[in-house]
Protein backbone atom coordinates (compact mmCIF):
# COMPACT_ATOMS: atom_id res chain seq x y z
CA UNK A 1 0.00 0.00 0.00
CA UNK A 2 1.34 3.44 -0.94
CA UNK A 3 1.69 6.15 1.66
CA UNK A 4 -1.11 8.69 1.73
CA UNK A 5 -0.29 12.11 0.31
CA UNK A 6 -0.84 13.67 3.73
CA UNK A 7 1.63 11.27 5.36
CA UNK A 8 4.13 11.85 2.57
CA UNK A 9 3.89 15.59 3.09
CA UNK A 10 4.42 15.22 6.83
CA UNK A 11 7.42 12.99 6.32
CA UNK A 12 8.86 15.38 3.72
CA UNK A 13 8.48 18.23 6.18
CA UNK A 14 10.19 16.20 8.88
CA UNK A 15 13.07 15.42 6.54
CA UNK A 16 13.51 19.06 5.57
CA UNK A 17 13.29 20.40 9.11
CA UNK A 18 14.94 17.58 11.02
CA UNK A 19 16.91 15.60 8.47
CA UNK A 20 19.81 17.91 7.65
CA UNK A 21 18.98 21.30 9.05
CA UNK A 22 19.72 22.89 5.70
CA UNK A 23 16.64 25.09 5.80
CA UNK A 24 17.14 26.34 9.33
CA UNK A 25 19.76 28.88 8.35
CA UNK A 26 23.44 28.63 7.56
CA UNK A 27 25.38 27.45 10.60
CA UNK A 28 28.62 29.14 11.57
CA UNK A 29 31.79 27.62 10.18
CA UNK A 30 33.19 25.26 12.81
CA UNK A 31 36.82 24.41 13.33
CA UNK A 32 38.08 22.35 10.38
CA UNK A 33 39.91 20.04 12.78
CA UNK A 34 36.84 17.83 13.07
CA UNK A 35 33.73 17.66 10.96
CA UNK A 36 30.39 18.26 12.62
CA UNK A 37 28.37 15.09 13.36
CA UNK A 38 25.89 14.09 10.70
CA UNK A 39 22.21 13.61 11.48
CA UNK A 40 21.34 10.16 10.16
CA UNK A 41 18.13 8.66 8.94
CA UNK A 42 15.80 6.75 11.23
CA UNK A 43 16.43 3.01 11.06
CA UNK A 44 14.10 0.23 12.17
CA UNK A 45 14.25 -3.40 13.22
CA UNK A 46 12.18 -6.54 13.72
CA UNK A 47 13.30 -9.71 15.46
CA UNK A 48 15.10 -10.92 12.29
CA UNK A 49 15.92 -7.80 10.23
CA UNK A 50 17.58 -4.48 10.96
CA UNK A 51 17.86 -1.48 8.61
CA UNK A 52 20.24 1.38 9.46
CA UNK A 53 21.60 4.62 8.04
CA UNK A 54 24.75 4.59 10.18
CA UNK A 55 27.53 5.35 7.72
CA UNK A 56 28.81 8.24 5.60
CA UNK A 57 26.89 8.55 2.32
CA UNK A 58 23.79 6.97 3.88
CA UNK A 59 20.62 8.83 2.97
CA UNK A 60 18.70 10.83 5.55
CA UNK A 61 15.69 8.57 5.04
CA UNK A 62 13.04 7.04 7.28
CA UNK A 63 12.31 3.34 7.67
CA UNK A 64 8.79 1.98 8.26
CA UNK A 65 8.07 -1.60 9.37
CA UNK A 66 5.30 -3.30 7.40
CA UNK A 67 5.92 -6.85 8.52
CA UNK A 68 8.58 -9.11 9.99
CA UNK A 69 10.55 -9.01 6.72
CA UNK A 70 8.77 -6.21 4.89
CA UNK A 71 9.73 -2.52 5.04
CA UNK A 72 9.27 0.84 3.35
CA UNK A 73 11.95 3.49 3.15
CA UNK A 74 10.83 7.07 2.72
CA UNK A 75 13.31 9.01 0.59
CA UNK A 76 13.18 12.79 0.49
CA UNK A 77 15.47 15.66 -0.52
CA UNK A 78 17.60 17.65 1.90
CA UNK A 79 15.62 20.81 1.26
CA UNK A 80 12.26 21.71 -0.16
CA UNK A 81 11.71 21.63 -3.93
CA UNK A 82 12.49 22.93 -6.47
CA UNK A 83 15.46 20.64 -6.82
CA UNK A 84 16.93 18.76 -9.73
CA UNK A 85 15.56 15.36 -8.75
CA UNK A 86 18.40 12.94 -8.07
CA UNK A 87 16.75 10.83 -5.37
CA UNK A 88 19.64 9.24 -3.53
CA UNK A 89 19.21 6.31 -1.17
CA UNK A 90 21.72 4.24 0.76
CA UNK A 91 21.07 1.98 3.73
CA UNK A 92 22.58 -1.01 5.53
CA UNK A 93 20.62 -4.15 6.30
CA UNK A 94 21.26 -7.27 8.37
CA UNK A 95 18.87 -10.21 8.15
CA UNK A 96 18.99 -13.59 9.85
CA UNK A 97 17.04 -16.56 8.56
CA UNK A 98 16.78 -17.59 4.93
CA UNK A 99 13.76 -15.79 3.46
CA UNK A 100 14.18 -12.70 1.29
CA UNK A 101 13.42 -9.21 2.58
CA UNK A 102 11.02 -6.89 0.78
CA UNK A 103 11.85 -3.17 0.76
CA UNK A 104 9.76 -0.55 -0.98
CA UNK A 105 11.47 2.74 -1.81
CA UNK A 106 8.93 5.57 -1.60
CA UNK A 107 10.08 8.83 -3.16
CA UNK A 108 8.84 12.19 -1.94
CA UNK A 109 8.58 14.71 -4.76
CA UNK A 110 10.61 12.68 -7.27
CA UNK A 111 10.61 9.53 -9.37
CA UNK A 112 12.94 6.53 -9.26
CA UNK A 113 16.22 7.29 -11.07
CA UNK A 114 19.11 5.18 -9.80
CA UNK A 115 19.09 1.41 -10.34
CA UNK A 116 19.93 -0.22 -6.97
CA UNK A 117 23.33 -1.71 -6.22
CA UNK A 118 24.15 -4.22 -3.46
CA UNK A 119 27.57 -3.97 -1.83
CA UNK A 120 28.35 -7.17 0.08
CA UNK A 121 31.51 -9.16 0.69
CA UNK A 122 33.66 -6.58 -1.06
CA UNK A 123 31.74 -6.74 -4.34
CA UNK A 124 29.08 -4.55 -5.96
CA UNK A 125 26.23 -6.20 -7.85
CA UNK A 126 23.11 -4.79 -9.50
CA UNK A 127 19.71 -5.47 -7.96
CA UNK A 128 16.47 -5.78 -9.85
CA UNK A 129 13.66 -3.42 -8.90
CA UNK A 130 9.99 -3.38 -9.69
CA UNK A 131 9.20 0.27 -10.44
CA UNK A 132 5.66 1.60 -10.12
CA UNK A 133 4.00 2.97 -13.25
CA UNK A 134 4.26 6.54 -11.94
CA UNK A 135 7.89 6.03 -10.92
CA UNK A 136 7.18 7.21 -7.38
CA UNK A 137 8.11 3.89 -5.77
CA UNK A 138 10.23 0.82 -6.44
CA UNK A 139 10.23 -2.55 -4.68
CA UNK A 140 13.38 -4.58 -4.00
CA UNK A 141 13.83 -8.17 -2.89
CA UNK A 142 16.99 -8.55 -0.80
CA UNK A 143 18.70 -11.83 0.08
CA UNK A 144 19.21 -12.81 3.69
CA UNK A 145 22.56 -11.81 5.14
CA UNK A 146 23.91 -8.30 5.18
CA UNK A 147 25.01 -5.57 2.84
CA UNK A 148 24.58 -1.98 1.77
CA UNK A 149 21.94 -1.03 -0.78
CA UNK A 150 22.47 2.25 -2.61
CA UNK A 151 21.44 4.05 -5.76
CA UNK A 152 25.01 3.89 -7.05
CA UNK A 153 28.18 2.30 -5.74
CA UNK A 154 29.65 4.27 -2.83
CA UNK A 155 32.58 6.60 -3.45
CA UNK A 156 33.61 8.24 -0.19
CA UNK A 157 36.43 9.99 1.61
CA UNK A 158 38.74 6.96 1.83
CA UNK A 159 38.76 6.62 -1.94
CA UNK A 160 39.32 10.33 -2.43
CA UNK A 161 42.21 10.28 0.03
CA UNK A 162 43.87 7.42 -1.86
CA UNK A 163 43.45 9.29 -5.15
CA UNK A 164 44.84 12.53 -3.74
CA UNK A 165 47.79 10.71 -2.17
CA UNK A 166 48.62 9.11 -5.52
CA UNK A 167 48.54 12.47 -7.27
CA UNK A 168 50.52 14.18 -4.52
CA UNK A 169 53.32 11.60 -4.95
CA UNK A 170 54.00 12.88 -8.47
CA UNK A 171 56.95 15.15 -9.21
CA UNK A 172 56.20 18.83 -8.50
CA UNK A 173 52.93 17.90 -6.75
CA UNK A 174 51.55 18.58 -3.30
CA UNK A 175 48.28 18.29 -1.42
CA UNK A 176 46.71 21.58 -0.53
CA UNK A 177 43.78 22.59 1.61
CA UNK A 178 41.75 25.28 -0.12
CA UNK A 179 39.37 25.86 2.77
CA UNK A 180 36.69 24.11 4.80
CA UNK A 181 33.05 23.27 4.30
CA UNK A 182 30.25 24.43 6.57
CA UNK A 183 30.57 21.19 8.56
CA UNK A 184 34.30 21.73 8.87
CA UNK A 185 35.44 19.15 6.33
CA UNK A 186 38.62 20.13 4.55
CA UNK A 187 38.48 20.96 0.85
CA UNK A 188 41.44 18.84 -0.19
CA UNK A 189 43.08 19.49 -3.53
CA UNK A 190 46.31 18.63 -5.30
CA UNK A 191 48.43 21.15 -7.13
CA UNK A 192 50.80 19.79 -9.76
CA UNK A 193 53.47 21.78 -11.57
CA UNK A 194 55.55 24.89 -11.19
CA UNK A 195 53.51 27.59 -9.45
CA UNK A 196 54.76 30.05 -12.07
CA UNK A 197 53.89 27.85 -15.06
CA UNK A 198 51.88 30.15 -17.34
CA UNK A 199 49.15 27.62 -18.22
CA UNK A 200 46.72 26.44 -15.53
CA UNK A 201 44.23 23.59 -15.91
CA UNK A 202 41.40 23.38 -13.37
CA UNK A 203 39.68 20.02 -12.77
CA UNK A 204 36.69 19.85 -10.39
CA UNK A 205 34.34 17.06 -9.35
CA UNK A 206 31.44 15.91 -7.19
CA UNK A 207 29.46 19.11 -6.77
CA UNK A 208 26.38 16.86 -6.71
CA UNK A 209 26.65 13.94 -4.26
CA UNK A 210 24.76 11.14 -6.10
CA UNK A 211 26.66 11.64 -9.37
CA UNK A 212 28.94 8.67 -8.89
CA UNK A 213 29.64 7.91 -12.54
CA UNK A 214 31.13 11.39 -12.85
CA UNK A 215 33.38 10.53 -9.91
CA UNK A 216 34.38 7.25 -11.57
CA UNK A 217 35.20 9.10 -14.80
CA UNK A 218 37.25 11.70 -12.95
CA UNK A 219 39.12 9.00 -11.02
CA UNK A 220 40.12 7.26 -14.26
CA UNK A 221 40.91 10.57 -15.96
CA UNK A 222 43.24 11.56 -13.12
CA UNK A 223 44.94 8.16 -13.02
CA UNK A 224 45.77 8.53 -16.72
CA UNK A 225 46.94 12.10 -16.13
CA UNK A 226 49.18 10.85 -13.32
CA UNK A 227 50.68 8.19 -15.60
CA UNK A 228 51.46 10.79 -18.27
CA UNK A 229 53.11 13.10 -15.74
CA UNK A 230 55.08 10.27 -14.12
CA UNK A 231 56.34 9.23 -17.56
CA UNK A 232 57.61 12.76 -18.19
CA UNK A 233 55.19 13.41 -21.04
CA UNK A 234 53.75 16.58 -19.45
CA UNK A 235 55.84 19.74 -19.15
CA UNK A 236 54.92 20.83 -15.63
CA UNK A 237 57.17 23.87 -16.00
CA UNK A 238 54.75 25.15 -18.63
CA UNK A 239 51.44 23.71 -17.38
CA UNK A 240 50.20 23.48 -13.83
CA UNK A 241 47.05 21.76 -12.53
CA UNK A 242 44.61 22.47 -9.73
CA UNK A 243 42.63 19.31 -8.99
CA UNK A 244 39.68 19.32 -6.57
CA UNK A 245 37.84 16.00 -6.95
CA UNK A 246 35.40 16.51 -4.04
CA UNK A 247 33.83 19.97 -4.06
CA UNK A 248 30.89 19.02 -1.82
CA UNK A 249 32.19 16.86 1.06
CA UNK A 250 29.28 17.67 3.37
CA UNK A 251 26.65 16.75 0.79
CA UNK A 252 28.40 13.45 0.08
CA UNK A 253 28.79 12.54 3.76
CA UNK A 254 25.17 13.46 4.50
CA UNK A 255 23.68 11.60 1.54
CA UNK A 256 22.24 14.71 -0.10
CA UNK A 257 20.56 14.69 -3.48
CA UNK A 258 22.05 17.90 -4.76
CA UNK A 259 23.05 20.60 -2.29
CA UNK A 260 25.78 21.35 0.22
CA UNK A 261 25.26 21.78 3.98
CA UNK A 262 23.93 25.28 3.33
CA UNK A 263 21.13 23.97 1.12
CA UNK A 264 22.73 25.44 -2.04
CA UNK A 265 23.39 23.74 -5.36
CA UNK A 266 27.12 24.43 -5.70
CA UNK A 267 26.88 24.32 -9.49
CA UNK A 268 24.60 27.33 -9.31
CA UNK A 269 26.88 29.31 -6.98
CA UNK A 270 29.72 30.26 -9.33
CA UNK A 271 29.57 34.05 -9.53
CA UNK A 272 27.62 34.42 -6.30
CA UNK A 273 30.21 32.55 -4.23
CA UNK A 274 27.84 32.48 -1.28
CA UNK A 275 29.18 29.11 -0.10
CA UNK A 276 32.64 28.34 1.33
CA UNK A 277 33.31 25.58 -1.20
CA UNK A 278 33.03 27.69 -4.36
CA UNK A 279 34.48 30.70 -2.59
CA UNK A 280 37.60 28.71 -1.67
CA UNK A 281 38.30 27.98 -5.35
CA UNK A 282 37.70 31.62 -6.30
CA UNK A 283 40.05 32.82 -3.55
CA UNK A 284 42.78 30.47 -4.75
CA UNK A 285 42.40 31.70 -8.32
CA UNK A 286 42.50 35.32 -7.16
CA UNK A 287 45.93 34.71 -5.65
CA UNK A 288 47.52 33.43 -8.86
CA UNK A 289 50.78 35.19 -9.63
CA UNK A 290 51.02 37.56 -12.57
CA UNK A 291 51.62 35.69 -15.80
CA UNK A 292 49.62 32.61 -14.76
CA UNK A 293 46.29 32.08 -16.45
CA UNK A 294 43.69 29.28 -16.67
CA UNK A 295 43.55 27.73 -20.13
CA UNK A 296 40.88 25.04 -19.58
CA UNK A 297 38.39 23.83 -16.97
CA UNK A 298 36.54 20.52 -16.77
CA UNK A 299 33.82 19.81 -14.20
CA UNK A 300 32.81 16.14 -13.81
CA UNK A 301 29.13 15.24 -13.33
CA UNK A 302 26.55 12.55 -14.16
CA UNK A 303 23.27 12.57 -16.01
CA UNK A 304 21.03 10.04 -17.73
CA UNK A 305 23.24 9.70 -20.82
CA UNK A 306 26.93 10.38 -21.37
CA UNK A 307 27.60 13.78 -22.90
CA UNK A 308 29.74 16.89 -22.79
CA UNK A 309 28.22 20.31 -22.29
CA UNK A 310 30.38 22.78 -24.23
CA UNK A 311 30.14 26.41 -25.24
CA UNK A 312 27.56 27.41 -27.84
CA UNK A 313 28.71 27.90 -31.42
CA UNK A 314 28.05 31.64 -31.33
CA UNK A 315 30.06 32.31 -28.16
CA UNK A 316 33.34 30.53 -28.85
CA UNK A 317 36.52 31.71 -30.50
CA UNK A 318 38.35 29.92 -33.31
CA UNK A 319 40.92 28.77 -30.75
CA UNK A 320 38.19 27.26 -28.56
CA UNK A 321 36.66 25.52 -31.56
CA UNK A 322 40.07 24.10 -32.43
CA UNK A 323 40.40 22.75 -28.89
CA UNK A 324 36.95 21.15 -29.06
CA UNK A 325 37.76 19.49 -32.38
CA UNK A 326 41.16 18.29 -31.15
CA UNK A 327 39.86 16.85 -27.88
CA UNK A 328 36.39 15.48 -28.59
CA UNK A 329 35.72 15.79 -32.29
CA UNK A 330 34.97 12.47 -33.99
CA UNK A 331 35.18 10.48 -30.74
CA UNK A 332 31.45 10.37 -30.01
CA UNK A 333 31.12 6.75 -31.15
CA UNK A 334 34.78 5.80 -31.31
CA UNK A 335 35.36 4.78 -27.67
CA UNK A 336 34.28 1.16 -27.01
CA UNK A 337 31.57 0.95 -24.39
CA UNK A 338 31.27 4.71 -24.05
CA UNK A 339 29.26 6.52 -26.71
CA UNK A 340 28.59 10.16 -25.91
CA UNK A 341 27.14 13.30 -27.43
CA UNK A 342 28.42 16.86 -27.54
CA UNK A 343 25.79 19.35 -26.41
CA UNK A 344 26.40 22.99 -27.25
CA UNK A 345 24.93 25.30 -24.62
CA UNK A 346 25.14 29.08 -24.79
CA UNK A 347 25.75 30.59 -21.38
CA UNK A 348 22.67 31.48 -19.39
CA UNK A 349 23.45 34.79 -17.64
CA UNK A 350 23.38 34.41 -13.89
CA UNK A 351 22.93 30.63 -13.92
CA UNK A 352 25.98 30.18 -11.70
CA UNK A 353 27.42 27.06 -13.34
CA UNK A 354 31.15 26.45 -13.33
CA UNK A 355 31.06 26.06 -17.11
CA UNK A 356 29.57 29.50 -17.65
CA UNK A 357 31.62 31.30 -15.01
CA UNK A 358 35.02 30.01 -16.12
CA UNK A 359 34.27 30.78 -19.75
CA UNK A 360 32.90 34.25 -19.04
CA UNK A 361 35.72 35.11 -16.64
CA UNK A 362 38.71 33.72 -18.47
CA UNK A 363 37.52 33.20 -22.06
CA UNK A 364 38.65 29.55 -22.04
CA UNK A 365 37.15 26.18 -22.95
CA UNK A 366 35.06 25.22 -19.90
CA UNK A 367 33.20 21.94 -20.23
CA UNK A 368 30.94 19.73 -18.15
CA UNK A 369 31.91 16.07 -18.46
CA UNK A 370 28.68 14.10 -17.86
CA UNK A 371 28.93 10.32 -17.47
CA UNK A 372 25.69 8.40 -17.89
CA UNK A 373 24.05 7.03 -14.75
CA UNK A 374 24.14 3.46 -16.01
CA UNK A 375 27.06 3.74 -18.42
CA UNK A 376 29.21 0.62 -18.58
CA UNK A 377 31.77 0.96 -15.78
CA UNK A 378 34.62 -0.56 -17.79
CA UNK A 379 33.67 1.76 -20.65
CA UNK A 380 33.75 4.79 -18.35
CA UNK A 381 37.21 3.82 -17.12
CA UNK A 382 38.77 3.09 -20.50
CA UNK A 383 37.22 6.11 -22.19
CA UNK A 384 38.32 8.49 -19.44
CA UNK A 385 41.92 7.34 -19.80
CA UNK A 386 41.89 7.93 -23.55
CA UNK A 387 40.13 11.25 -23.15
CA UNK A 388 42.69 12.38 -20.56
CA UNK A 389 45.56 11.77 -22.93
CA UNK A 390 43.72 13.48 -25.79
CA UNK A 391 42.95 16.40 -23.48
CA UNK A 392 46.62 16.96 -22.72
CA UNK A 393 47.45 16.99 -26.42
CA UNK A 394 44.64 19.43 -27.20
CA UNK A 395 45.35 22.00 -24.50
CA UNK A 396 45.31 25.53 -25.90
CA UNK A 397 47.92 28.18 -25.36
CA UNK A 398 46.81 31.17 -23.29
CA UNK A 399 45.49 33.94 -25.50
CA UNK A 400 47.39 36.52 -23.52
CA UNK A 401 49.36 36.92 -20.31
CA UNK A 402 47.70 38.75 -17.45
CA UNK A 403 44.57 38.69 -15.36
CA UNK A 404 41.18 37.28 -16.23
CA UNK A 405 39.67 37.99 -19.59
CA UNK A 406 36.79 40.39 -19.74
CA UNK A 407 33.41 38.76 -19.31
CA UNK A 408 31.76 37.96 -22.62
CA UNK A 409 28.29 38.96 -21.42
CA UNK A 410 27.19 35.31 -20.98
Amino acid sequence: MRLSSALAQRVALALVIGGTGACSGTPPLPSPLAAAPVERGSGCATSTVRIDFDFEEASASRCVIRGERSFAILIGPEHAPPINPSPWYAFRYRASGSADISVELDYLGAAHRYAPKLTAGGTVAPLSASVAADGMSATLSLPAGEGIVSGQELFGNDRYDALLDRLAALPAAERRTLGASLDGRLLSAVHIGDTKAPRLVVLIGRAHPPEITGALAMDAFLRALADEIAAGRVDTAATQFLILPLLNPDGVARGHWRANRGGVDLNRDWGNFSQPETRAVKNWLDRLPAGVRPVAMVDFHSTQHSLFYVQGADETTPAEEAFLAAWLGGKEKALPGYPFTIERRNANPGSGTSKNWFHATYGIPAYTYEAGDEADRAGIDAAAGKLARAFLSALPRPARVGGPASATGN
